[in-house]
């Protein structure tokens, strides 16, 4: 039940295409990110200098009112929208990695119940309870990690709903005051 070197060679290289792999994933959600907040970033800049220029035309508070209502509910929404984008970049990287993780735990079961299989047809007599104790350990540690998996989605299906609540109830508070400063 020794390792040999190429089986110590292929671990390590499976565990360096892991960290590639991961590490990969992880660059290709900064860079999401990234070109999101550029994205925002000058939308930001060109809405900015539009209001800024509808601003100077303004010639009374009636006006003012206005501009102002037209500015609140737009920012709220791309506000809620980036918001959103943040949070859905979030939930895929955490879905690539979750991926990741379960491919590597269910390579690592099988290579765990190989082993197992190799070392219960080499035990000595007389340690059938050895073998199934170590079995059963196997299986609950399993079970654990399943368990702890469905809680887990489920803890991500709540968070969404929530998010997708939240969103719904401050859009219809912002266009609620956009309206009501509109007929002010």
């Amino acid at each position: 039940m020794n390792l040999t070197p190429e089986q110590l060679v292929a671990a390590q290289k499976a565990n360096l295409e892991t960290l590639s792999s991961l590490t990969n994933q992880a660059l290709q959600s900064i860079e999401k990110l990234v070109e999101l907040n550029m994205h925002i970033a000058k939308q930001s800049l060109s809405d900015s200098m539009t209001s800024a220029k509808k601003a100077l035309e303004i010639k009374d508070i009636q006006q003012l009112l206005a501009h102002q209502a037209e500015t609140v509910q737009p920012m709220a929404e791309k506000i809620m929208a980036y918001s959103r984008h943040l949070y859905d970049l979030a939930h895929e990287t955490q879905n690539n990695f979750t991926q990741s993780t379960e491919k590597e735990l269910q390579a690592g079961q099988k290579k765990i119940n190989a082993l197992v299989e190799e070392w219960t047809q080499n035990a000595p007599a007389g340690s059938d309870a050895a073998v199934q104790a170590m079995k059963q350990a196997i299986a609950s540690a399993n079970n654990v990690y399943e368990t702890s998996q469905k809680a887990i989605k489920y803890a991500v299906q709540v968070a969404q709903t929530n998010l997708n609540s939240a969103t719904d109830t401050v859009m219809k508070a912002a266009d609620t005051a956009s309206k009501a400063a509109k007929k002010k």
